[in-house]
């Protein structure tokens, strides 16, 4: 009998990258096919989601054909995605009604100023663990139903269909069979109760959002459908893990007990804390979220993110012209021992958790006669791991309990200079794993378990493997002056 293989699509915000994976973890096939972005008027970001099932087919076939394998050796798929961008498609065709409105865009704002002047705000806090933002699916469904010449009526009548990406996919990929989601996506809506992890009809009501629209909720490692009719795959395949984008990751990284956290740095840096089986309130600008549900047992997390990591980076190269590709700033932040008394916030489009300051600007503070290009690139991924440790800070508090040590994955967790900032900041082991594509891995892992590759967590934790641990090398008194500096930088932002 032929050898199979997990097929994992990680349908993301730029790109789909699709991963085959062996019983060993180990990647035997993999193709990234990247599509357009849309910008019709400033702060709105859309895609096509045609376009994207396209990326999503090109990049399957390819993937394939990287790992010498048919179609037929796919035992099943996992799919993780970008959690909040919004499609609304017809059900009789599967064509959408509008293009998809990207998690980034902001065109629902005063729709949100709104909905908070009016006093919704806590009811939303307290029933999904979020905060009444552009950010979140809920506003972008009622914009495109409100915007698109009878959608509404036609949602009503049960015409239509809302998903994110990731039943947007399901549904082609099973011939419009299954329309689901899984409990990490509903998370991110506005729309689903933490408790129940079920859609909230006091919530639709606030937003508008017809019932007849919405997927049905499912766990994240399951069988949801089978393909049907889609190109590149053998009809009967099983769709069997699904997440968001950030869960998945903490599911790659093996965070299965309570406290153990990951960090994903890319543009951004997405931080996850597994708090266990129920939901944590809070009380320090984080949000509270589901992280999966595998069979009845359901595992939570909160979550911060900074919005630039890698960003800053880019921006020393593109803006600046400091370095000439992004791997160089690790070793020209090696020439200097410190960063010579200067400081970056990069906050270049306002700082997030914990602050949640959206007017909030980058400052370069402390430059004399005796700064050098070292001292900049040094201080940019001070910047970049100061940030991630007052999330982390933050989420030790609410949590109640110290961090036993942080997993990281995504570009930037290459860098070795900036993963021994970070573990001297932190004081706990940094651990880089031996797959960095945390994200791809972990919808492979959860549709493994969903066909029974895997027994359970302990079978999959005995799997996971690291590459390199980062320990602390500085003393508490010096990380201590050290972070007044940085608090100092913070204020002038």
């Amino acid at each position: 009998m032929d050898e199979t293989f997990l097929l994992a699509i990680d349908q993301g915000t730029t790109g789909t990258t699709v991963l085959v994976i062996d019983r060993a973890l180990s990647v035997r096939g993999q193709h990234t096919e990247e599509f357009p972005q849309i910008y019709p008027q400033p702060g709105w970001v859309e895609h096509d989601p045609m376009a994207i099932l396209r990326s999503v087919q090109i990049a399957i076939d390819e993937a394939l054909i990287d790992a010498e394998i048919s179609g037929a050796q796919v035992a099943a798929i996992g799919i993780t995605n970008q959690r909040e961008t919004t499609v609304v498609w017809d059900r009789a065709t599967g064509a959408p009604i509008h293009n998809a409105i990207v998690w980034q865009c902001r065109r629902t704002a005063d729709q949100c100023a709104a909905l908070k002047a009016a006093g919704h705000e806590p009811v939303f806090k307290a029933r999904t663990g979020l905060v009444l933002d552009p950010y979140f699916s809920g506003t972008k469904i009622a914009w495109i139903l409100d915007h698109v010449p009878d959608a509404r009526a036609r949602a009503e009548r049960g015409e239509l269909a809302f998903g994110t990406i990731d039943s947007f996919l399901v549904w082609h990929l099973t011939g419009g069979d299954a329309h689901v989601t899984d409990v990490s996506n509903a998370s991110r809506t506005l729309l689903m109760d933490l408790q129940t992890l079920r859609w909230s009809e006091t919530l639709r009501g606030i937003l508008r959002v017809p019932e007849a629209v919405l997927p049905a909720i499912r766990g994240c490692a399951e069988v949801y459908g089978h393909t049907r009719g889609f190109k590149g795959l053998p009809d009967g395949v099983a769709i069997a893990g699904m997440a968001g984008d950030q869960q998945a990751a903490l599911f790659g990284q093996a965070c299965f007990d309570v406290g153990d956290a990951k960090c994903t740095y890319g543009t951004g840096a997405f931080l996850l804390m597994n708090t266990g089986a129920e939901p944590v309130a809070s009380q320090n600008g984080l949000l509270t979220t589901v992280a999966w549900r595998i069979g009845d047992r359901v595992t939570y997390a909160l979550e911060g993110s900074a919005f630039i990591a890698g960003a800053a980076v880019q921006w020393l190269r593109d803006g600046l012209g400091l370095i000439a590709s992004a791997h160089e700033i690790e070793a020209l932040a090696a020439k200097v021992p410190d960063n010579g008394g200067v400081w970056f916030v990069p906050a270049l489009t306002g700082l997030g958790a914990p602050y949640w300051r959206p007017e909030a600007r980058g400052v370069i503070w402390g430059l004399t006669r005796g700064t050098t290009a070292g001292h900049l690139a040094r201080a940019t991924l001070e910047g970049i791991a100061f940030q991630n440790d007052d999330v982390l800070t933050a989420m030790q508090k609410d949590l109640g309990r110290p961090l036993k040590s942080l997993k990281v994955d995504g570009g930037a967790a290459a860098n070795a200079l900036l993963m021994q900032i970070q573990a001297d900041l932190l004081g706990v082991d940094i651990v880089r794993p031996a797959m960095l594509q945390t994200t791809a891995l972990g919808a492979a892992l959860l549709a493994g378990l969903g066909i029974g590759w895997f027994s359970d967590l302990a079978a999959i934790r005995a799997a996971w493997q690291a590459e390199q641990t980062f320990t602390r090398q500085l003393d508490a008194a010096a990380v201590a002056a050290w972070a007044e500096g940085w608090q100092a930088a913070v204020a002038r932002a």
